[in-house]
């Protein structure tokens, strides 16, 4: 697994307010993109994960910072970086930067837990589980 995922988006029209700004609400939706996209990768989609497995995954915690606004055409970059795994969490850092000059706009801790079909946690499965160290230094 690489130590940083980054998935790019284009900022469009409906993601900004009058001013041609980013609404802050849709920096979680960036991150979620990026999150789901980091999961694809590794061959654990979300409706895979679901249909098959009865699984899913649920933001537990989350702290965000935001730096500065991205405006309406911003090409941008959202990165997830695993920090640290148990059975049945996973802690991630995301960050939002603009393309054009790699400037930070938003940084966030996030954690995520697996639940079961009941929405009770459980253990992530182990062929999950083997593709993630249990910490990575950053």
């Amino acid at each position: 697994m690489d130590k940083n995922f980054i998935w790019p988006i284009q900022v469009y029209y409906e993601d900004t307010d009058a001013g041609g700004v980013v609404y802050h609400s849709k920096y979680l939706n960036f991150m979620e993109r990026a999150r789901t996209e980091w999961l694809r990768k590794m061959g654990f989609g979300q409706r895979k994960l679901a249909t098959e497995k009865g699984l899913v995954f649920a933001v537990t915690a989350m702290d965000v910072k935001f730096l500065a606004p991205a405006r309406l055409d911003d090409k941008i970059k959202v990165s997830v970086t695993l920090v640290k795994r148990g059975r049945a969490s996973i802690n991630l850092r995301q960050k939002i930067e603009r393309e054009a000059d790699d400037s930070v706009l938003v940084r966030a801790s996030v954690k995520i837990a697996m639940l079961n079909d009941k929405f009770k946690p459980t253990r992530m499965p182990q062929e999950f589980l083997s593709l993630l160290p249990e910490s990575m230094t950053l």
